[in-house]
This record gives structure tokens, C-alpha cells and sequence, in this order.
């Protein structure tokens, strides 16, 4: 019942901002335009105060978090996107209508234990950003005598969220229960398994001492780093739903002009988001995964030499070892235009399945991929290049990976940032030179080297017990040969004993057979009135015989 109440506010808000307006009737089967066109709901009037970016900006706030992060994705997306909606949909980064102050501020005495005037020097009851799961205020710390110190931001999670999201997660849930089991792709995309990590991401989000210790680890990664800079966490301010960080003043990533106004490299800083992306995910297999506009600055210093600042930690992916490398060998072999090592690829890891013919999936693969080489970021679409590689992806049954997803999120994002910030970038010069770098450190001779590096602490530790070790593997060796021995002389053993016991049984035949055959003479001779010995002396011959086998 919950899960048909939510469906229906979604219907309902669907249909108070009539965003039937918004789809492509005429790309839509003569079924569908039909069903559309008859709908009730385009008995209301389509709000004439309001741009469609405006409606359905107000649709996605209007259905919570979940939605609005989809929002979010769409803001990065101007290739996809008409221009008006984009501008709208920016607004959900970071200007989502405030939960109030006294609420906000109530949560933060509640989980710190003290009162805001206790906590802080300065605190500032209007937020200075408000996304959909928490807000952010400005405040000040103080310092030992008293005075104000450092400034900081204060983040405080919505109250009553989990509720929300909760609710929208079981409609998602009801949502992939049904599309397995109706829908023929059901099990190759694998809804439930997308919908369980998005779930752990999500909940993940909602606890801000996550945030923060991701945070810190993202930090301790690009420690004294030209690329990537991460605000202190202060650690005694920080619970569950209350997070204190050091508070900067950066230019927001989305603010072209400005940053076209303080002269800065961007060319260079496109690139940099590149090296930042890979160098996260292959070399720390842990990058931030919510990388849109709202949570990502540039530095004011050094604009020539630009250098990123992150912020809203709360979604970080990781990849295994073996998916970082079958990804990084697809990329490469992708850059050198190598399909078939591509489509041997994706049989090797299992991404599809095993039967699959490698020249038909090659031959699939080069047929999506070819336009794109040898294109500026302004003249490539990876969102059209990821639809028709699903489409390819469903004729070979390729079942999707739940634990790529965010990384294909990810990468959506910074598309959209690099096409922004520099449309002419060559993402494969940038990204090719880098993935070269990382399978020749991962799989070259100082790999060998770092590796055993890593293990000889260990060996050295076990070294005084080898002797012991190889006492004791050469003992049960020696047991072992014994007990083979041991065994093989007991095969041959039962071996003669069984030629034995066949012997006898074969002997013992004859014996029968022979007394058989006396006695069946001796009553013929008996019977015809021939000499009777002849029979008995046989029969007897059997008899003695029996008796000397036995």
C-alpha cells in the first residue's frame, strides 16, 4: 500500500506540472501517442507561468532526494539536454529549498550535546547552500582564549529523510522485482543487485561520519598534490548527522566567466580533471562518485596552475583488483582501436557469456566505437556512445555490473564538466598516456619489486621456522612413500590372492564336471550292461582331485 500511495504522488505531481509535455510524442509508437493524447490528466491547463526547466525542477524537489539527484546528473548534460532545462536543473546542486533554521540548529545541539553558543564563536542560522539530503551553515570555531578562530561550515542532514528515501528505495525495489520478472532483459541488467548498491551508497550519504572518513582518506591520497585539495575535517564536531569542515573559497567549477576572469589555464584544468578521475580510480581504487558542478570548486591561487577543490564526500565508489585491470585494458585496447582484444575482453571477465562469438561482438563493438576516435570532447556524446553500447550489449546478453555503475556515473559527470570547461580536450591523449603508465607500474619490474617489498617483512618473520617447515614436509614425504609402499605391496597381495581363489573355483569346475561326467557314465554303462568300473574309476579321479585342491 506504501508503495502504491508513493506511485501515486508521483503520478500526481507528474501531472500537476504536465511533464507529458516534455516527451517527444512524435518519436513515440502510434500506440503510445494515442494513449497520451487520450490521458485525463491533459485536461489540465500546462502552467503558463512557468518555463518546462522551471516545472520539472520544481517535479524532482517536489519528490525528494532520490529524484533530485537524478536532476543533478541531467544539469551535467547539455548534449543531451536543451539548453533552458540545463540552467534550471543547475539549481539543484546547491539551491534546494532549506529545512528551518531552528530545526537545523536544534539537530546540532542535539547531536554535539552543547548549545550553538557553546559550540561556536559565530554561527550563521541561514544556510549558505541547501542540496537534497542535508544544508551547510557558516560558523567559526573558537579559539583557546576565547576568541573567534578558524572558519568552518557546519553540514546537519534533513530531518525525517530516511523516511523519504526509504519509501522511494521499496518503490525502486517493487519497481526491479517486477522488471525481472516480466521483462526479458530482467535478469541481464541485474535491477535488484542496482538497487541493493544504491541502497548501501545512499544510507551511506545519510551517516556524515562516513562522509568524513572519506573525506580523510580522499585527503591522505592527494596529500601536497598540485591536482586536488580536501578541507579538514574537525573531527570532535562530527557525528551521524553533523559534520564540521574547514571552509574555503573556492570559484565554483560551473562559474565559466569567472574563471575565464582571473585568466585561468583551462585547458590545463580540463586535463587535470581527467588525471584526477583515472588517478582515483586506478591508482587509489577509491574516487569520489558525485562529482557534479555543486561539489566541486578551483582554487583562486595559481590560475595558470589550477588546482581543484572537492567537497560532499558522501558517495565514494572502489573497484576490485580484477576489475581495475580488465577496465584498464579495455580502455587501452578501446584507444588503440584493438575490438577484437575488446570482445575477448569482456568473455574473459564474464561480462558476457562464454558462447559468445568473439569476431560478431568485435565487429558489434567497432561499429559503435569508430566514429568517436580522433574527436574534441565538443564532438563526442558518451552518453549516445553508452546507449548504443547497452543496445549492442544486449544483442551479446551482456549482463550489467552492478559495481560499474557508479563509475559510469562518474564518468557522465566528467564529460559534462570537461565539455564545459574545455569542449576542444582530447580525451584520449589524456587518458591513454596515464592508463600506459598504470599497467606498466602494475604489471612491470618495480611492481615485482613493491611486491616484494610488501611480502618480505612477512617471509622474514616465518623465516626461523622453515627448517622446521621443511623437517616436517619432508617427514610426512617420507610417511607418504611408506604408506604407498605399504599400500601397493597389499595391492599385489589381494591381487595373487584373488588369481588364488580363481584358480580353485576353475579347478574346482573341472572337479565337478569330472565326477559329473563319471557318474553319468558309470549310469549309462550300468544301464546299457557295460563294465561299471570305468564310470567309478572317473568319478573317483574327480573326487581325489577335489580333495588335493582343497
Amino acid at each position: 500500500m506504501a508503495n502504491l500511495w508513493r506511485l501515486w504522488k508521483i503520478l500526481f505531481v507528474f501531472t500537476r506540472y504536465r511533464l507529458d509535455s516534455l516527451v517527444p510524442v512524435e518519436q513515440l509508437p502510434l500506440s503510445l501517442r494515442i494513449l497520451l493524447w487520450l490521458a485525463p490528466w491533459r485536461l489540465n491547463p500546462v502552467p503558463s507561468k512557468l518555463g518546462r526547466g522551471e516545472r520539472l525542477r520544481l517535479a524532482l524537489e517536489a519528490l525528494g532526494p532520490i529524484f533530485i539527484k537524478f536532476g543533478q546528473i541531467l544539469s551535467t548534460r547539455p548534449d543531451l539536454v536543451p539548453a533552458d532545462i540545463v540552467k534550471e536543473l543547475k539549481r539543484l546542486q546547491d539551491d534546494v529549498p532549506p529545512f528551518p533554521n531552528d530545526q537545523a540548529m536544534a539537530l546540532i545541539e542535539e547531536q554535539l550535546g552543547r548549545r550553538i553558543a557553546e559550540l561556536f564563536a559565530e554561527f550563521s542560522p541561514q544556510p549558505l547552500a541547501s542540496a537534497s539530503i542535508a544544508q551547510v551553515h557558516a560558523a567559526r570555531l573558537f579559539n583557546s582564549d576565547g576568541s573567534a578562530g578558524k572558519e568552518v561550515v557546519v553540514k546537519v542532514v534533513r530531518p525525517g529523510i530516511e523516511h523519504t528515501i526509504e519509501r522511494d528505495l521499496q518503490l525502486l525495489e517493487t519497481m526491479a522485482r517486477l522488471l525481472v520478472k516480466y521483462s526479458a532483459d530482467g535478469r541481464r541488467l541485474k535491477p535488484m543487485e542496482i538497487v541493493e548498491d544504491y541502497r548501501h551508497t545512499i544510507y551511506g550519504e545519510l551517516n556524515l561520519s562516513i562522509e568524513a572518513s572519506n573525506a580523510t582518506q580522499l585527503k591522505r591520497n592527494f596529500r601536497d598534490s598540485e591536482l586536488l585539495y580536501m578541507p579538514d575535517v574537525y573531527w570532535e564536531y562530527t557525528r551521524t548527522k553533523v559534520m564540521v569542515s574547514e571552509r574555503i573559497y573556492g570559484i565554483p567549477v560551473a562559474d565559466i566567466d569567472a574563471l575565464h576572469a582571473q585568466n585561468t589555464n583551462m585547458k590545463l584544468l580540463a586535463e587535470r580533471g581527467v588525471e584526477i578521475f583515472f588517478t582515483q580510480v586506478f591508482r587509489d581504487s577509491f574516487f569520489h562518485a558525485d562529482m557534479h558542478p555543486g561539489n566541486i570548486f578551483v582554487s583562486r591561487e595559481h590560475p595558470q596552475t589550477p588546482q581543484y577543490i572537492a567537497i560532499d564526500c558522501g558517495i565514494v565508489g572502489s573497484l576490485t583488483e580484477e576489475d581495475q585491470t580488465y577496465l584498464a585494458m579495455n580502455m587501452l585496447a578501446f584507444f588503440n582501436q584493438d575490438y577484437h582484444q575488446v570482445a575477448q575482453l569482456h568473455i574473459d571477465s564474464g561480462w558476457v557469456p562464454a558462447t559468445t562469438k568473439v569476431n560478431e561482438f568485435s565487429a558489434a563493438i567497432r561499429a559503435v566505437l569508430e566514429p568517436i576516435f580522433e574527436k574534441p570532447l565538443a564532438e563526442i556524446s558518451f552518453g549516445q556512445v553508452l546507449i548504443q553500447l547497452f543496445s549492442t550489449a544486449r544483442r551479446f546478453n551482456m549482463e550489467v555490473q552492478p559495481q560499474l555503475v557508479l563509475l559510469q556515473k562518474t564518468l557522465l559527470n566528467i564529460e559534462g564538466l570537461g565539455r564545459q570547461l574545455y569542449p576542444q580536450l582530447d580525451l584520449w591523449s589524456t587518458a591513454k598516456p596515464f592508463l600506459e603508465r598504470w599497467m606498466r607500474d602494475r604489471f612491470g619490474p618495480k611492481a615485482a619489486f613493491r611486491e616484494l617489498k610488501r611480502q618480505l617483512p612477512g617471509w622474514i618473520e616465518k623465516a626461523p621456522q622453515i627448517p622446521g617447515l621443511v623437517h616436517g614436509a619432508l617427514t610426512r614425504l617420507n610417511h607418504l612413500d611408506e604408506t604407498q609402499a605399504s599400500l601397493h605391496a597389499e595391492i599385489r597381495a589381494l591381487r595373487e590372492e584373488l588369481h588364488q581363489q580363481k584358480q580353485q573355483k576353475r579347478q574346482q569346475t573341472m572337479g565337478t564336471l569330472t565326477i559329473g561326467s563319471g557318474l553319468f557314465v558309470w549310469w549309462q554303462s550300468f544301464a546299457l550292461g557295460v563294465p561299471e568300473f570305468t564310470g567309478v574309476g572317473i568319478a573317483a579321479a574327480g573326487i581325489l582331485l577335489l580333495l588335493l585342491r582343497a
